[in-house]
């Protein structure tokens, strides 16, 4: 029972270390970071479809000529899947990073809006987050053997078919918003996206 409960001391401690890595004193907007990685829509357009690199560049001349540090860099590694070597320096880039506290990234297709073989929609984007963040998600004693494979018998394809339900109708709502259309019909979308949020899916996800 005593080495029971020094190991959740143990896992309580890197808990707390996890979570602190996100909280630092604010007043107003001093010391709030903002690191934007898309731009949505702009008049008249609907920008969902803009490859991520020049989304990104775009957002590199905001950092630039943003004289108040409000807005941050948005980190980012483009990586040829087909090439051994870059996806390794992608792994170990996502390693380097979550080892020095980070809490992931995100893997995307470099072309942002992607349709397979059957013009179905390929999920935009797959969080990949590190293990101490993950702390703050499933809890303290989650690398725990037995809570990691009560994790690895989630099912993921309900929350898969939500996100990507989601997805189109967020595109949706741009499309309506760059189209000039009323308020209520771009609301219609943003309301279904809301709606299918509240559908339930298995809490360990």
């Amino acid at each position: 029972l005593l080495d029971r409960q020094r190991e959740r001391v143990v896992d309580a401690a890197a808990f707390t270390a996890a979570y602190r890595r996100y909280c630092w004193p604010t007043e107003g907007l001093e010391g709030v970071r903002f690191a934007p990685f898309q731009l949505l829509a702009a008049r008249g357009r609907s920008l969902a479809a803009v490859p991520h690199d020049e989304q990104l560049a775009w957002l590199d001349r905001l950092v630039e000529h943003d004289p108040t540090g409000l807005v941050r860099v948005t980190r980012r590694l483009v990586v040829d899947t087909g090439d051994e070597a870059s996806v390794r320096a992608g792994v170990d880039w996502w390693l380097e990073l979550t080892g020095a506290g980070g809490e992931g990234m995100v893997v995307k297709p470099l072309a942002a809006l992607v349709r397979d073989g059957k013009g179905r929609l390929v999920q935009p984007g797959v969080k990949v987050r590190g293990r101490e963040y993950l702390r703050i998600v499933y809890g303290p004693e989650y690398t725990r053997p037995e809570n990691l494979e009560r994790l690895r018998q989630r099912f993921l394809g309900h929350k898969r078919s939500l996100a990507l339900r989601e997805y189109a109708l967020g595109l949706e709502a741009l499309d309506r918003l760059a189209d000039g259309e009323p308020l209520w019909r771009v609301h219609e979308a943003v309301f279904a996206v809301l709606a299918l949020e509240s559908e339930p899916v298995d809490p360990r996800l």
